[in-house]
């Protein structure tokens, strides 16, 4: 794993709340964009909050974000290939509560997310107790928001051609009235 020399990292400084993430390409991020919309109510992410998550870390003072980075800097993975590859949703308590698109195969995601589950854990960050499920988010629900069917009907069997995932991110989420803003700390290249 190589930083990426052409990306200057943010400063952490406080308690930061982190999470390691893929940004898909433009073209990905563009077809996705188009499919938002048709839900009364829903949330939609906005291009900035478009990502594949491989781990999400929490609430870090500064001292163990320099260790979280310092982790992920050691990580070593071969670039490779996904697609999108349908719409879904998750549910809590029967309701949905969030539309997210797909991504095949899962296999070198979740060999990835495993080497940085390990990586953190060495930094002093618990395991991830969640099976892990490769996606993007579109959108968040609320009970008011209107039926999902639709859009699942209609777009459900979204796919895109192979991209390549030649890095990941570390990042920062401010959580605000208007919604959560990310920041890229650091940028990481697979080998």
């Amino acid at each position: 794993m190589t930083l990426d020399p052409d990306f200057r990292r943010v400063t952490l400084v406080g308690m930061h709340r982190l999470f390691v993430a893929i940004r898909p390409p433009r073209a990905i991020r563009d077809q996705l964009l188009a499919l938002m919309g048709g839900v009364r109510g829903a949330r939609w992410q906005c291009d900035d909050q478009l990502h594949l998550t491989l781990r999400f870390i929490g609430e870090v003072d500064r001292h163990l974000a320099e260790d979280v980075h310092a982790a992920l800097g050691a990580i070593h993975h071969p670039r490779f290939e996904v697609a999108l590859s349908g719409i879904g949703g998750f549910e809590r308590r029967g309701q949905p509560h969030a539309l997210w698109a797909g991504v095949a195969p899962h296999e070198p995601l979740k060999a990835l997310h495993k080497k940085i589950d390990q990586a953190l854990g060495r930094a002093g960050i618990g395991p991830d107790e969640r099976a892990y499920l490769p996606h993007i988010t579109l959108a968040r629900l609320n009970r008011s928001s209107g039926p999902v069917a639709g859009l699942l009907e209609e777009a459900g069997g979204v796919t895109s051609p192979l991209f390549v995932v030649d890095g990941f991110s570390l990042y920062e989420s401010q959580l605000t009235p208007e919604g959560a803003i990310y920041s890229v700390v650091e940028r990481f290249r697979l080998d």
